[in-house]
């Protein structure tokens, strides 16, 4: 417990400055931090790293990914970039095929592709929505990290029906149930609360409108996309037989660990955000 605290009082400082300051560059260094040690976390697992050519080629891949998009002269041949680097794949396959195996290419270009893009949708909502980043950054952490919270705390006390006891054995229906609504009630907060912030700044008019429905409803969808990605992961872990994917957090585990339940939920809500924004300007 003692671990925990420490690491979430060291962490939590941290998340909010990279939040405040609100700066996309530092996002995406931020992004670009946590892909390469998740996707380093998941090669260590499945003992993939011990191919030193292919984790090699993965890891420089992940740590470049975030800067083609954020670099306007590299975006546009960002197809080409990713070609590049399955045919690296192919091609070190061929050459190496008493040792590289069609599996291992498959596995280290699928966690090379997924994982940073997933991450990286908190850059790009920084780079696409830039007057209410900071807000949509929030809410995507607390429809999955709070949901993940309401579901323990309901699940401890009411809990009795499993959900995937040869997955995860303390996950249970009820503590679903109970994560679901804690996020729909705490993303109405959140709303209200931006709201307030916004007529306050402004001498009691509103330079913006909120859509609560919008909101509220896809905070539900969220929750569920957190709950999936932490299965995913749990999963995986039993099959790698490990505890936790690494100790970059002491008492939390690794970073895929605490990132799980946002690799399907971010780019889900990036992707909503884009075909219809919840923030229309008055």
């Amino acid at each position: 417990m003692a671990k925990r605290l420490i690491s979430a009082a060291i962490a939590i400082p941290i998340g909010l400055v990279v939040v405040i300051l609100n700066n996309e560059l530092l996002y995406y260094i931020a992004m670009t931090l946590f892909s390469v040690v998740a996707v380093y976390e998941l090669l260590m697992a499945t003992k993939y790293l011990k191919n030193k050519l292919l984790s090699a080629l993965s890891l420089v891949f992940v740590a470049a990914v975030p800067f083609v998009y954020w670099i306007d002269a590299l975006r546009q041949h960002v197809k080409l970039f990713y070609l590049c680097f399955i045919i690296l794949l192919a091609f070190t396959m061929i050459a190496k095929h008493e040792r590289v195996k069609f599996e291992q290419v498959a596995l280290v270009s699928f966690v090379s592709l997924a994982i940073p893009l997933a991450l990286n949708t908190i850059s790009f909502i920084r780079t696409n929505f830039p007057q209410h980043a900071m807000f949509y950054i929030v809410y995507i952490m607390l429809s999955v990290w709070v949901g993940d919270a309401g579901a323990y705390f309901v699940g401890t006390f009411l809990g009795k029906h499993k959900m995937c006891p040869k997955i995860s054995p303390k996950k249970t229906w009820e503590g679903f149930i109970g994560g679901i609504v804690t996020t729909g009630i705490v993303a109405l907060i959140t709303c209200f609360v931006y709201e307030f912030i916004d007529a306050s700044i402004n001498n009691g008019v509103h330079t913006f409108s909120v859509n609560y429905l919008y909101l509220v409803g896809l905070s539900l969808v969220l929750s569920v996309l957190g709950v999936l990605g932490d299965l995913s992961a749990s999963l995986i872990k039993r099959e790698c037989s490990v505890k936790d994917f690494g100790n970059f957090l002491p008492g939390h585990g690794g970073v895929l660990d605490r990132f799980d339940s946002v690799l399907f939920a971010a780019p889900f809500a990036y992707m909503l955000f884009q075909m219809c924004a919840p923030i229309t300007q008055i």
